[in-house]
């Protein structure tokens, strides 16, 4: 175990208490409480609430689905082709989507967010970038300080895209990793080398796209301590602005791919605590501030400052200092916060094609959220994003009297989370370092969807 979490408060006794299935919270309520009730029409609604707010810029991403082979590890919706006639239908399709969306928000076209991802974005060519780059732009306005960023894989991005990228004026490149060694690669059926990451990475520089954030992923197959830390040393020498450090989440029930992974392959519970104590002790000895429970920023960073400021927010994109009060979302399987409620796109293509032909929206599932919905997302977020909790901020904005609204919760927080996990600071609650570690179980009694969930479902990953 890393030495900076050889404390003797973090224990195996410790871990084995507080390793059980939790939500990530990347959405609360979360995506087991979407459903179908809420459809078209509902989006409709929804879309129509949004525009009544034009002064209110807009978030968009853009899912790109398509990959050349689908990773073991992958839990992303993918559709994996080499067909350029399949690639062509659904830019076409994707076109119609935007056309569409534009046209019930005909007030509301101004965009401080734009993020691409996938499956693979730079699987299309650059003049197919550049003409879905142009269907946003026909019909939204790109704010001058708007985030514009993609995903990108360095294994199959070359130099033609990221010169289009810098021409169409993405700023900020999110390069996947996972892992360099090779027998973890191996593993996860995904090879790429350090030196395909390296030039990506300096020639994106080169060309102006100085915003460039590295994805690692821990818990993967035959990862050790020792080489995970090889890998961290590599990504620290790029001196990228932003790390993320991913907890891998087996679920082959939802993502049977991942069956292809030997579960004895798997670092058990301490091995994977220790690959994430070894990524905080050796990100922050290199200067970087830990974001939220799986970031890191160099502190000029924006999201350092945010976090610094305690003002950092997340939606579907991840963390970020950009977010819109409405995230709209195109494509396949794409979520969007929309009007107070959370509305996804169907998954398949042979759903989505049929119902923009038709002239509707292509959703499937989504949900409307309550005042409490909302009070609750901002008391999730706030901790898990910021490590703080404002109170009196709170019950101004909310019109509630927090102890008493939530002393069922409060009361369960005392019973179930140890002591060194958070305190009250006057009118604010703070998470302590090690409750910062465990702080998806320690925002978990704030959810009140959990309390009703089934118990025979795996419903989520693990939380250590």
């Amino acid at each position: 175990m890393a030495d900076a979490f050889t404390a003797p408060e973090v224990t195996g006794d410790l871990l084995a208490r507080y390793d059980r299935p939790g939500p990530r919270y990347t959405s609360y309520p979360t995506a087991p409480e979407f459903n179908d009730a809420f459809g078209a029409e509902e989006y409709d609604e929804r879309l129509a609430a949004a525009n009544r707010r034009p002064e209110d810029p807009l978030s968009l991403y853009l899912h790109i689905p398509f990959c050349e082979h689908r990773c073991h590890f992958c839990g992303c919706y993918v559709v994996i082709t080499r067909r350029e006639d399949v690639v062509r239908d659904y830019i076409e399709h994707l076109k119609r989507e935007i056309a569409m969306v534009a046209a019930a928000l005909p007030s509301r076209r101004r965009v401080l967010q734009l993020h691409w991802g996938g499956g693979t974005p730079t699987h299309l060519t650059p003049d197919q970038m550049r003409e879905v780059f142009g269907a946003v732009t026909d019909h939204f306005e790109l704010l001058p300080d708007a985030e514009i960023a993609i995903e990108a894989d360095p294994r199959v991005t070359t130099s033609a895209h990221v010169d289009a990228l810098a021409e169409l004026g993405f700023n900020r490149l999110s390069m996947g990793v996972q892992d360099f060694t090779p027998q973890v690669q191996g593993a996860i059926g995904r090879e790429q080398t350090l030196a395909q990451t390296r030039d990506l990475f300096v020639y994106a520089r080169g060309k102006g796209i100085t915003e460039i954030n590295i994805d690692l992923v821990y818990g993967l197959p035959l990862q050790t301590v020792e080489t995970f830390r090889e890998n961290l040393a590599e990504v620290i020498a790029l001196a990228p602005g932003r790390v993320a450090v991913y907890s891998y989440a087996h679920v082959p029930w939802i993502r049977p791919n991942q069956k292809r992974i030997r579960e004895a392959d798997l670092p058990g519970r301490d091995v994977k605590f220790a690959l994430f104590a070894a990524a905080i002790q050796d990100m922050t000895a290199a200067g970087y501030l830990q974001i939220g429970m799986d970031h890191f920023a160099r502190p000029e960073d924006e999201l350092a400052q945010a976090r610094l400021r305690g003002n950092l927010t997340r939606n579907f994109m991840g963390y970020t200092v950009k977010a819109a009060p409405d995230m709209v979302g195109f494509g396949i399987s794409a979520i969007g916060d929309v009007g107070g409620a959370y509305v996804q796109n169907v998954k398949k293509l042979s759903e989505y094609y049929p119902a923009l032909e038709a002239g509707r929206f292509p959703v499937e599932k989504g949900f409307l959220l309550s005042e409490d919905d909302m009070l609750r997302r901002h008391v999730i977020h706030s901790l898990m994003c910021n490590f703080e909790l404002d109170v009196a901020a709170v019950e101004e904005r909310f019109g509630v009297e927090f102890d008493r609204y939530f002393a069922e919760e409060l009361a369960e927080l005392e019973r179930s989370v140890d002591p060194g996990f958070y305190e009250r600071r006057g009118r604010k609650m703070a998470v302590l370092p090690l409750g910062q570690l465990f702080v998806r179980n320690l925002v978990m009694p704030f959810d009140k969807y959990l309390k009703s969930a089934p118990k025979d479902k795996h419903l989520f990953s693990r939380t250590v």
